[in-house]
């Protein structure tokens, strides 16, 4: 055991030295991006549809129809037909905007800088006001956060969206912070992988992978989640690996720090914590091995995150909730830092079943 335990390790350390290997940045040799997400710019997007309508007449089977129109820099506005329904129980029931996801037909996504996509998700404030289109610029930070830790991520895209509050008797138009989300499908294509449907026990899944999940959701301070039941995570399973978990929808998360935010109760697990805020490790234990080595490339990589953020401070509203995003990130490499802190809030708080 000893020597599968150093030979474990010395692969560990292998690949946080290999460049594109898992430990890595790299995307896969064959993960070409999709046109609509090759690129960074913030994308124009324009949707006009009745609020009311969405949240109270759509459902997983039951759509409306609009149009989409987009633009990308100083070109002129292109078009395509989409239906939407409202996404989240929790949202469509407590804010006045719901998320929002997008279908869009083979045919008419063709030549389009949709090409290639089915499905997305569009995530836009709970209501339109500065601090909500705030914590929606963290929601997405959190995205591009994991991106710099794993392949196996979503892709995601800013958008400055118009959107327009189809009313009997008038319009209301708004402009909102909001970005999309890539589907589970491309991400699977992407890294030629199969998505998984049914349910994987966590011991079960990649143990890289997962920790390096359980940081991140400890790094953003989120607990609303499940690998175990595919709650706010889908699974996808590549060739030679176990299943590989794949996390969204952070805005319950402390770092986002959303005035809505509630401790979330996961099948009925109640957590010993009162706010988003009180950081709360939800990972597995695992060879201690893997455990270090995800402790070192979260440490490595906080140059880079730090640095994404601070390229995004004019973007914020409220120069508060920068500065609180900042501190709260530091505390978590704080925590790696300390041998002690450590310990106590990841390798032992570490879930044994």
């Amino acid at each position: 055991m000893k020597i599968q335990s150093r030979l474990l390790g010395c692969l560990l350390i292998l690949l946080l030295q290999l460049p594109g290997a898992i430990l890595g940045q790299q995307e896969p040799a064959d993960g070409a991006a999709k046109p609509l997400f090759s690129s960074t710019e913030r994308l124009d997007v324009r949707l006009s549809y009745s609020n009311r309508d969405l949240i109270r007449d759509t459902n997983d089977s039951t759509y409306l129809n609009t149009m989409l129109l987009y633009r990308v820099g100083d070109e002129a506005w292109d078009s395509l037909e989409v239906r939407i329904r409202a996404r989240g129980n929790w949202r469509k029931a407590n804010c006045f905007l719901a998320p929002v996801k997008v279908r869009i037909k083979k045919a008419a996504a063709r030549g389009t800088l949709f090409e290639g996509i089915k499905e997305l998700k569009f995530v836009l404030p709970c209501a339109p006001t500065d601090d909500c289109a705030d914590y929606v610029l963290k929601e997405y930070l959190a995205y591009k956060f994991y991106e710099m830790v794993t392949p196996f991520h979503f892709r995601t895209r800013r958008m400055r969206l118009e959107y327009v509050d189809q009313k009997k008797r008038n319009e209301k138009a708004y402009e909102l912070e909001a970005f999309m989300i890539e589907d589970i499908a491309n991400v699977a294509d992407r890294n030629r992988a199969k998505r998984l449907k049914r349910t994987v026990h966590p011991l079960q899944q990649d143990h890289l992978s997962s920790v390096q999940n359980d940081f991140f959701q400890f790094m953003i301070g989120n607990t609303d989640f499940s690998s175990a039941y595919q709650h706010n995570e889908k699974l996808i399973f590549v060739d030679g690996r176990q299943a590989i978990p794949i996390p969204y929808d952070f805005d319950m998360s402390g770092m986002v720090n959303a005035h809505y935010a509630v401790v979330s109760s996961v099948q009925g697990d109640n957590l010993d914590i009162e706010k988003v805020t009180q950081r709360l490790f939800r990972g597995f234990k695992r060879d201690p091995q893997v455990f270090d080595a995800v402790r070192r490339q979260y440490l490595d990589l906080k140059p880079r995150v730090m640095a994404y953020l601070d390229s995004m401070a004019e973007d914020f509203n409220n120069k508060r909730q920068f500065q609180n995003t900042r501190d709260f990130l530091e505390n978590f490499f704080q925590i790696l830092r300390d041998d002690t802190s450590y310990r106590e809030q990841i390798l032992v708080a570490a879930r044994d079943q």
